[in-house]
């Protein structure tokens, strides 16, 4: 049975008869509108998080034209409003520390402005997470909209993809074996069009997880951004929203517990980012839905790689694409899925799927054929996590899933650059390198450290990857055999604040296990010599984040905005 329209909420501002309602209607024909124009129709907001320095969302201005277009063939109204723009490369000192600023933004452009439902526009890395967060909070009902990948490159006859290449080319050039010219050129290549990183990064996985949500049109999150076929999927959101908005169809009636599993299914299934686990337990927090890392890692035992994209495969987010995308991925993983949940579509995941099978068997595979023995994601106990933390094993090297070796430890990225170019630096293969200070506290922000180079002199020996473990994240685009977001961090007294140089730290992925061998009374003894590290930030955003942020395994939110409680509407005077 078909809902009746919901009723419009900007017709606060703009269906009275009083003096209000005449000085809203004023102003907007002050821009030259027709009092029409905002009487009886739904006003669409159209957040864009474009900017000058987000190389990724460069395109997303002409996008949003394309939304209005959508909107208004629809009967709508729509009207742009900007977001901070959160590029996951010149954003400093990490984009994570502003995710929850984002997020915050969002829920009050919604809240304070006459608006019946949102357009979303993101897709670099904390844009997505951050962009739905805010929206989930305000329930009104939101589409996203994704930025799509970039196009592929190629060099010496193989696809190059932003990110991940780029540490192998500097591991190389490092190394003596890239010339200077070589790297130059690369330089000027490797990223050749607007769009998001063309490897399976955070973007890709996040935009993915939008999708399998329900939050974003079915096979939206892998058209490259340069593909006629973008812009007439902008337009289409454009049209889709003004329906949701008469359907009263709101995140709230998307995001169940089966959609957040469905979630963590495609991220399995994608070798997705390891960032995924702290953003999709923030949203889960948002949407009141419980959701743990245990849960993830339940996931990740049964739902095998299956995504041959870079890190974990060999091919770019463009040749993913041509094979169909998300909607055949999932429909190779039909049984791991609940396809009853509901979409934005307003039909059931499992009708948006209906017919849409993979067109490559070698870049989508088949369950019995993964990319991978080892799944895309880890979630480690024991004394160094009592919380947990987690790695990619699908990026990792097999031989170092199991690994038993002393710690070189570092308390903060300056100290671990510097060390990293040291010839006489005491390290070889065996050592566990290990950053500390790097949490969402400590750093503030938790940036993407977590992939810690390789020593100099051990790169030039051949070695390649080595165990790292610490309280930072690391880029979704990278590669190795990182344990990150240990929980508790260090700057909050976590256990990674007692390691020292020479302690024994066993590593057993299959066992689930992250141990310092050192005995309970020593680091008990450790623990009273400890005295958390100085406030870095004595006002500002910052030192309201620091204040208020969870830990890793609770999403990395500010405490404050977690959970559904009710904000009240503004009051129009």
């Amino acid at each position: 049975m078909r809902r009746p329209p919901a009723p419009l909420r900007s017709a606060r501002w703009f269906a009275a008869d009083d003096m209000r309602g005449f000085a809203h209607r004023q102003r907007m024909q002050q821009m030259g509108l027709r009092r029409e124009d905002v009487l009886g129709r739904p006003i669409v907001a159209i957040v864009n998080t474009w900017s000058d320095l987000s190389p990724c969302h460069a395109h997303l201005r002409e996008r949003a034209e394309a939304v209005k277009r959508g909107v208004l063939m629809a009967g709508g109204m729509p009207f742009e409003l900007p977001a901070m723009s959160l590029g996951e490369v010149m954003v400093k000192p990490t984009t994570m520390l502003y995710r929850n600023f984002l997020a915050m933004e969002v829920e009050e452009l919604l809240r304070s402005l006459p608006v019946d439902g949102a357009v979303l526009l993101g897709g670099c890395d904390k844009t997505t997470p951050g962009l739905l967060m805010g929206a989930i909070s305000m329930g009104l009902p939101a589409l996203f909209c994704p930025a799509g990948p970039m196009l592929n490159d190629r060099h010496r006859g193989k696809a190059v993809g932003a990110g991940t290449h780029t540490r192998m080319f500097w591991d190389e050039y490092q190394a003596g074996h890239l010339g200077q010219d070589e790297w130059v050129r690369l330089e000027s290549r490797m990223t050749r069009s607007p769009g998001t990183c063309n490897t399976m990064g955070t973007a890709s996985t996040m935009t993915a997880i939008a999708e399998a949500l329900g939050l974003a049109p079915t096979g939206s999150t892998s058209i490259p951004a340069m593909d006629a076929a973008h812009p007439r999927m902008a337009a289409d959101c454009g049209a889709r929203i003004v329906t949701m908005i008469a359907e009263g169809l709101t995140p709230q009636r998307l995001l169940t517990r089966g959609a957040f599993l469905n979630a963590a299914a495609v991220q399995m299934a994608l070798g997705g980012s390891t960032n995924a686990a702290v953003h999709i337990l923030a949203l889960a927090g948002r949407a009141g839905v419980p959701l743990s890392l245990a849960d993830l890692d339940a996931v990740a035992r049964r739902v095998p790689v299956l995504a041959n994209v870079f890190p974990s495969g060999d091919r770019l987010m463009e040749d993913f694409y041509y094979a169909g995308g998300l909607p055949a991925l999932m429909n190779r993983l039909r049984e791991q899925l609940s396809l009853g949940e509901l979409t934005a579509a307003g039909c059931t995941l499992g009708e948006a799927l209906q017919g849409l099978e993979a067109g490559d068997d070698d870049v989508i595979r088949p369950l019995a054929r993964p990319v991978s023995p080892h799944g895309a994601l880890a979630v480690l106990g024991g004394n160094l996590a009592p919380n947990g933390a987690v790695i990619k094993p699908s990026a990792a090297s097999a031989g170092l899933l199991r690994h038993r070796g002393p710690a070189r430890v570092f308390d903060g990225q300056p100290e671990m650059l510097a060390a990293m170019a040291d010839p006489s630096l005491e390290v070889d293969e065996h050592t566990v390198l290990v950053l500390r200070n790097a949490g969402p506290v400590g750093a503030p922000g938790m940036p993407e450290w977590g992939g810690l180079p390789i020593p100099k002199k051990l790169l030039q020996a051949g070695v390649r990857d080595m165990v790292r473990i610490s309280d930072a994240r690391m880029s979704g685009t990278h590669y190795g055999t990182c344990v990150l977001h240990v929980s508790p961090e260090s700057a909050v007294g976590g256990p990674l604040a007692l390691v020292r140089n020479g302690d024994i730290i066993e590593l057993d992925v299959a066992a689930r296990r992250l141990h310092l061998d050192v005995d309970a009374a020593e680091l008990e003894r450790r623990r009273a010599a400890w005295s958390p590290p100085a406030p870095a930030y004595a006002r500002g955003y910052v030192r309201l984040y620091q204040q208020h942020v969870t830990q890793a395994h609770q999403g990395c939110d500010l405490d404050f905005l977690q959970g559904t409680a009710p904000t009240p509407e503004p009051a129009i005077f």
